[in-house]
């Protein structure tokens, strides 16, 4: 099959078929336009003249380029030829995959990096609570944190998703749907949004039923919420280093510190496996052998 029309087929195939996020098969075309680009230029057009050798020397060069890509870039990279290689063969459109020697590289695990309960605290009183931009802030902020959304859940939220009191319906990734609770605080906070900032943006846009906009009344965007995050960390003076995922972190962190089951926290941060969520045990764990070593006299 001829190579733009077997990407798009599987690109179809992982938005319809398996329902994945935009955000997901956004980086599978990237991935695979790139393969594909790659493929045209060493005179390769047709799906059936791929070889292991030719899969091989594409994953190489890729390895081997200046400066080189992070682990978890390539690992991403050679899932997204793999996958796209497996459809292939799942549906008859070639008889063998091409991609089944491939090895992804070993990544370093990385812990992720949580917040003190204190640099939270200040992190969610930075927006300042007499500026309407500064209240849905907060809001944004509050509810990060109170349910452990990813910040790509957060913006996605309609105003309807809050319609069942003291709990919220977020979508995760391949429109998964979980329910978990919002907490007094979060929900004070974003019901002061709701009543004193939304209408007047709402009035600014086109009618949207997003929960969160911007101050021109569009839908917040991933970025937008990202800069937010950043800005009140600088506000709120805290060194220590920030992602999108921070709060989120934190979320889990503080819960599995506090003694929630790791299988709760697992269903509250909508891991489709408990590895995944285990690895948050690590964390803590390390906090009790940084107080272990400060605190115990005969530690070291």
């Amino acid at each position: 099959m001829q190579l733009g029309r077997a990407l798009d087929a599987y690109l179809r195939h992982v938005t319809i078929e398996r329902g994945l996020s935009t955000h997901t098969v956004g980086a599978y075309r990237r991935d695979l336009e790139g393969y594909v680009a790659w493929l045209t230029g060493e005179g390769i057009d047709d799906t059936s003249a791929i070889t292991p050798a030719v899969v091989g020397l594409f994953i190489a060069e890729r390895s081997a380029a200046v400066p080189a890509p992070a682990a978890t870039s390539l690992a991403r990279l050679q899932s997204s030829v793999r996958g796209w290689h497996r459809f292939l063969t799942r549906e008859g459109i070639e008889q063998d995959d091409p991609s089944g020697r491939l090895r992804p590289p070993k990544a370093a695990r990385r812990l992720p990096k949580a917040l003190t309960i204190d640099q939270v605290e200040r992190l969610l009183a930075a927006p300042s609570a007499d500026e309407p931009l500064g209240i849905r802030d907060r809001a944004l902020l509050e509810l990060l944190y109170a349910t452990g959304a990813r910040v790509s859940e957060a913006v996605g939220l309609d105003v309807d998703d809050l319609a069942h009191g003291d709990v919220l319906r977020l979508r995760g990734k391949g429109s998964k749907e979980r329910i978990v609770p919002i907490g007094s605080y979060a929900r004070a906070a974003v019901d002061a949004y709701l009543t004193r900032v939304r209408p007047a943006l709402a009035v600014g846009g086109r009618a949207s039923a997003r929960l969160f906009l911007g101050a021109r009344g569009a839908p917040l965007s991933r970025q937008s919420a990202w800069l937010i995050i950043r800005s009140a960390a600088e506000r709120a003076q805290i060194t220590a280093e920030i992602s999108p995922h921070t709060l989120r972190h934190s979320f889990a962190t503080h819960l599995l510190q506090g003694g929630a089951d790791v299988r709760v926290v697992q269903e509250l941060l909508g891991h489709a496996s408990v590895a995944t969520t285990q690895i948050y045990t690590h964390v803590s764990v390390d906090t009790l052998r940084d107080i272990y070593a400060t605190s115990h006299p005969r530690a070291r």
